[in-house]
């Protein structure tokens, strides 16, 4: 990759990690977004994603396990199948136009997300085993073929079923996303053996974005017009991707 194609795909990159950071989420959903507008091909987004995912999900895992929002009882059943399964979707390598179709579909979903605000409960009863293990098996193998981390879906779903307040709902889904992130970036580079070396300098513009926007976020954003800002960025990017 030529470094006067490089420079603008790490600074739209940089660019999403600011405003997703503004408003406390990962981004995966908007790096997928900016690598299909530069017109990357899908063996290089979803190991990309991959990466930028598994940082920015180390970080957020560690500030919401210190702050103590972290229940294992509530992750684990979520986690059980959703790791293997991740793998598994890591290693398979979709036909283009299907991967196209699929991950245009997660991007029209994340958009309609940040357009409707989830309830925002403080009481919660979380979800039996049986119900939790199916859904986390699933979202496990979504997030390995899309390179999304899952967590754009676990996120929404277990505040509308007010299965965790929104605090622990963010701690589960980050420790969710690093996880299957690994996962799936284990499972594609066994299939693929192969690494795209550039995804190294996205990291270090994932963690200067991330750390900026969390303290812009804080303090001076508006979180309703970034959503918004961002919905639109995925709606473009979705019907992109299906489209054409």
């Amino acid at each position: 990759m030529t470094a006067e194609y490089l420079i603008p795909l790490t600074f739209a990159v940089f660019l999403v990690a600011l405003l997703y950071s503004s408003v406390g989420h990962a981004g995966a959903s908007g790096y997928i977004a900016v690598m299909s507008l530069f017109g990357l091909a899908p063996a290089v987004i979803k190991p990309t994603a991959l990466t930028l995912n598994i940082v920015v999900a180390v970080i957020g895992t560690w500030q919401f396990w210190r702050a103590g929002h972290f229940s294992w009882r509530l992750f684990w059943p979520f986690a059980l199948l959703s790791v293997p399964l991740a793998f598994v979707g890591g290693y398979i390598n979709l036909p283009t136009h299907v991967f196209k179709i699929l991950v245009g579909i997660v991007l029209l979903f994340s958009a309609v997300y940040f357009f409707v605000q989830a309830p925002r409960n403080d009481k919660a009863q979380e979800p039996s085993s049986a119900i939790a293990i199916p859904i986390g098996a699933g979202l496990g193998l979504l997030s390995g073929l899309t390179g999304t981390g899952g967590g754009i879906f676990l996120t929404p779903l277990m505040l509308f079923m007010r299965w965790a307040t929104v605090k622990r709902t963010a701690a589960v889904s980050a420790l969710f996303i690093l996880v299957n992130s690994i996962a799936g970036l284990a499972g594609n580079v066994s299939s693929t053996r192969n690494f795209p070396a550039f995804a190294l300098v996205l990291v270090a513009a994932v963690i200067l974005g991330g750390g900026v926007g969390s303290y812009l976020g804080s303090r001076r954003f508006e979180p309703v017009v970034i959503k918004r800002l961002l919905a639109l960025v995925l709606l473009i990017a979705g019907c992109k991707l299906i489209l054409t």
